[in-house]
């Protein structure tokens, strides 16, 4: 179907293309960074990191910048070398940023993991774990900074949530003490905590969990940031029906006042491979969240949005492992999430995804097809966004695999057909019609013909193909990272909660060129 584009026509009514030049042209625009990191992988390269071995990234604005916290996750990591080149290697990496594209490698929050943690995880794991701190979590109170991390031995419950403090973004931390522990006698897991203020009466709650029995909230006290009442571990807010098999973690919590609704984003799968975010919505900060499809995340179904997945454009060799995230604003109306994702087909270079983050006409999150570059807000016409696009629907994995604690069993690191999401192409021409193949349900590509609408003033682009309809697909400007270019792209959810992502990569002109090649 690749070569069925369709040449320039004209269209009357609300698609009208005039004869004029003003319709947009896509313009080159170098990567901010390469994807592969071989090159600045030495111990002594951390200065580099800027975008590099980020892995479950927290992220708040606090004063001039952006602050990035993340779990010390390294690819190559060498404590030898380390240690022999004077490298300040320490638990829980920081960066900053002003504009969210160029990043600096501040260097870690923590010189050692704190004696207290380490002593729970060890003393209740037969003298295992607590050899990194994972996933941190910052948030501000009064004129401090608060720095919440977990500690935990891979593949067990034993973990333990704790808490720094300090009066500078970057330090330096005094450890406040113990949030949450757990060990195999509890229904939980006190890792991936996440906290929020609720705007209504100021009470504090932190999210945390994994497939360890779910995801969980509890009270926290405002004054201390430690729990509210010692020793509770809070209630199940979600959870999956095998945890073996069907992996949940790393809860974010976020609240939207304009909608008036908190949003708990979550990832499925295992991390190196087909790692997943998804999202569910409540009115309220510690209960009663539900899907796409009004189903409790507390029942044992999949949930729906998904909102990314591992994925491929062409001209590049693709993405695993796109989630964890964490999902902030820049205090301006604009929301952003960022999460890690593995080079593939290896699946080991932990390189920095932050992406745009919109809201539907229905209340739902939806995210950049693309990693946000800095590229200026436009407003398109409906000319602008003919020619031929790069689509994918993001879905969940077809192929089942048998993990271990959550994760995939050693040496099966690579990505299965199965388990990515591949673009294919497809033409909105001039005169309101489109061709060319869609993935369907199965996973299948399946030709598509049909008509294409755009509600300007909404920013809202239509495509129906008869037997199905995908509506709500915002339109906005950025980067094309696989082409270099800047140019025009979409995000939405189709009829079933799943994430349309879609980006324009040629003009009507070259498409209508392309179509007669050869003949």
């Amino acid at each position: 179907m690749r070569n069925l584009f369709l040449p320039a026509l004209l269209l009357a009514g609300s698609l009208l293309v005039s004869c004029h030049t003003g319709v947009f042209t896509p313009t080159h625009s170098p990567n901010p960074w390469a994807d592969n990191y071989l090159s600045v992988a030495k111990m002594e390269d951390y200065r580099q990191w800027g975008t590099y071995n980020v892995h479950d990234p927290s992220c708040r604005k606090l004063g001039d910048y952006y602050y990035m916290y993340s779990t010390d996750a390294i690819f190559g990591e060498n404590r030898k070398e380390a240690k022999e080149k004077g490298v300040p290697l320490g638990y829980v990496q920081v960066r900053r940023s002003k504009d969210l594209v160029h990043w600096e490698f501040v260097g870690w929050a923590f010189p050692r993991i704190p004696e207290e943690a380490v002593r729970w995880v060890q003393e209740h794991a037969d003298g295992q774990g607590a050899t990194n701190i994972w996933a941190p979590y910052i948030i501000p109170y009064k004129n401090k900074y608060r720095l919440y991390y977990c500690v935990s031995a891979f593949g067990r419950k034993t973990s333990y949530i704790g808490l720094a403090e300090a009066d500078s973004p970057e330090g330096p931390w005094t450890q406040l003490g113990c949030v949450a522990k757990t060990d195999e006698s509890t229904a939980m897991n006190a890792i991936d905590p996440s906290v929020i203020v609720d705007p209504v009466d100021g009470k504090w709650w932190m999210h945390y969990g994994s497939f360890f029995g779910g995801l969980y909230c509890m009270e926290l006290n405002p004054e201390t940031g430690l729990a509210l009442h010692e020793g509770d571990l809070g209630h199940l807010v979600a959870r999956r029906a095998n945890y073996q098999k069907d992996n949940l973690e790393a809860p974010e919590i976020i609240y939207n006042p304009e909608l008036k609704q908190y949003f708990l984003f979550t990832s499925y799968d295992p991390l190196m491979t087909t790692y997943n975010i998804r999202v569910s919505r409540s009115a309220s900060v510690e209960d009663g969240f539900t899907d796409y499809f009004g189903k409790e995340v507390k029942d044992t179904t999949n949930n729906v949005p998904i909102l990314t997945a591992p994925y491929r454009f062409e001209n590049h060799p693709g993405w695993a492992g796109t989630a964890h995230c964490g999902v902030f604003s820049d205090g301006e109306g604009n929301y952003y999430l960022a999460h890690q994702g593995r080079l593939s087909p290896q699946n080991q270079l932990m390189v920095l995804h932050l992406r745009q983050l919109f809201f539907t006409p229905e209340g739902w999150p939806v995210v950049s097809p693309e990693r946000y570059a800095g590229t200026a807000p436009r407003n398109f016409k409906a000319a602008d966004l003919a020619g031929v696009w790069e689509v994918i629907r993001v879905q969940e994995p077809r192929y089942e695999r048998q993990l271990e604690a959550g994760q995939i069993l050693w040496g099966e690191g690579e990505l299965k057909q199965e388990e990515c999401n591949f673009s294919t192409r497809m033409a909105l021409a001039t005169d309101g019609t489109c061709s060319g193949e869609l993935v369907d349900i199965s996973g299948k590509r399946m030709g598509v013909n049909g008509n294409w609408s755009f509600l300007k003033d909404k920013r809202l682009l239509t495509l129906d193909f008869g037997t199905e309809k995908i509506d709500n697909l915002i339109i906005f400007a950025g980067h094309d990272w696989e082409n270099e270019t800047e140019t025009v792209l979409f995000t939405g959810l189709d009829s079933r909660g799943r994430s349309v992502w879609g980006k324009r990569i040629m003009s009507p002109k070259v498409s209508a060129q392309s179509s007669t090649k050869g003949k």
